[in-house]
């Protein structure tokens, strides 16, 4: 998938998210709401770290982080219809993967313990808070509540909450 496909499934897909469709109106006011900017600037980013354009990848990743107020790493991999609903706060490792569909809420860690990192299957929500740390593997249709701490592998099709997160709902 080339940049702009990219870029216009995230956009689709967070207007499907925000709006319920996405009709040239939604598509409009998911450009221009928060975290929106935060996601061009990861795309950018990640395009420019494929070409070995390192120079170029870290001014987008400067970039995101002073206006976008995030932090995501630039070896940071996730597929079509990644969605940062608020940007504020959240934080990636560069070695983390995602498939597609990912949605993050605000002040949202995907971190790395002793150089491992999460991986996160398709069609994943993480909400407001939430961390998510280690060699733990989040399987896909998964929703993790907010403020919710994952330090374990999460199954297919659930949903999980706490600390330590727990399957609340299958």
């Amino acid at each position: 998938m080339n940049i702009f496909s990219l870029i216009a499934s995230d956009i689709r897909a967070k207007a499907q998210w925000l709006y319920g469709d996405s009709s040239r109106k939604s598509l409009l006011k998911a450009c221009v709401t928060d975290g929106t900017f935060a996601m061009v600037m990861y795309r950018l980013m990640q395009t420019s770290q494929r070409c070995h354009l390192v120079p170029l990848a870290m001014i987008f990743n400067k970039l995101n982080g002073f206006f976008g107020r995030c932090i995501i790493g630039r070896g940071a991999e996730f597929g079509p219809g990644f969605v940062l609903i608020h940007s504020y706060g959240v934080v990636i490792n560069s070695s983390v993967k995602g498939g597609r569909d990912i949605r993050l809420e605000h002040l949202v860690t995907i971190g790395a313990e002793r150089d491992a990192s999460p991986l996160l299957g398709d069609d994943v929500f993480i909400g407001a808070g939430a961390k998510i740390v280690g060699a733990v593997t989040i399987g896909s249709n998964v929703k993790i509540g907010a403020n919710a701490v994952v330090t374990k592998d999460i199954p297919d099709n659930v949903t999980a909450a706490g600390i330590p997160a727990r399957i609340t709902e299958r």
